[in-house]
This record gives C-alpha cells, sequence and structure tokens, in this order.
C-alpha cells in the first residue's frame, strides 16, 4: 500500500517553539515546530492527567505539559525520567513549506 500524506498547513503557521492543533472526535493531535524548525506531531493528550499537550512549552526536541510539568519527547512520546508514560506519535513532515501528516487510519479521519 502506497503511503498518502495530507496536507495540514503551511510550517510557517506554527510559530518557532509552537504548536498547531488539529481537531478531531477521536482526540486531537498537536503539531510542534521546534526552533530548529523540527516538526512532530503527537497525541494532545498528556499521559499523566491528560492535559492538553498543544499548550506546553516546547525546548529542544521536548515539550512541557502545562498542567504538572511532566516532559514528553516530541521524537518518541515517552516520559522523561523520572515520570513514565507515553503518547502516540503520528507521522509528519515538511515538503515544500507545507506541513504533512501521514494519512494512518486515526490521522485520516482528521482530513
Amino acid at each position: 500500500m502506497e503511503e498518502q500524506w495530507i496536507v495540514i498547513g503551511r510550517l510557517s503557521d506554527i510559530p518557532p517553539r509552537g504548536a498547531r492543533v488539529i481537531r478531531r472526535p477521536e482526540g486531537d493531535i498537536a503539531v510542534f515546530r521546534t526552533a530548529a524548525d523540527e516538526v512532530f506531531a503527537l497525541a494532545d493528550r498528556c499521559p499523566h492527567r491528560g492535559g492538553p499537550l498543544s499548550q506546553g512549552i516546547v525546548h529542544g526536541t521536548s515539550v512541557t505539559c502545562p498542567l504538572h510539568d511532566w516532559r514528553i519527547a516530541l521524537d518518541t512520546g515517552q516520559a522523561l525520567a523520572p515520570d513514565r508514560g507515553c503518547v502516540a506519535r503520528y507521522p509528519v513532515r515538511v515538503k515544500d513549506g507545507m506541513v504533512e501528516l501521514m494519512c494512518v487510519p486515526e490521522a485520516c479521519e482528521a482530513a
């Protein structure tokens, strides 16, 4: 099966060290942009108490949950020690200045 990608916006639509949220009934996806213009996509729900990761502070390649300061690695979705847990990751890329999300069954329903 061939990979299918969905354009979700321009890279410039996401502020450096910020996020954009893709709303969907099954749960939101947060698309993050680092200061180095790397892009990551995670479920917008902290594994601790469900806080909105998209409202957290991005530093390096992690985000800090705004509710209880849990740090989540953007590249793996894993909570950083001493915390434990993980969130779903979604394949995302930048092509010609546009951010694209891979159409996996969960993500396709968002488009």
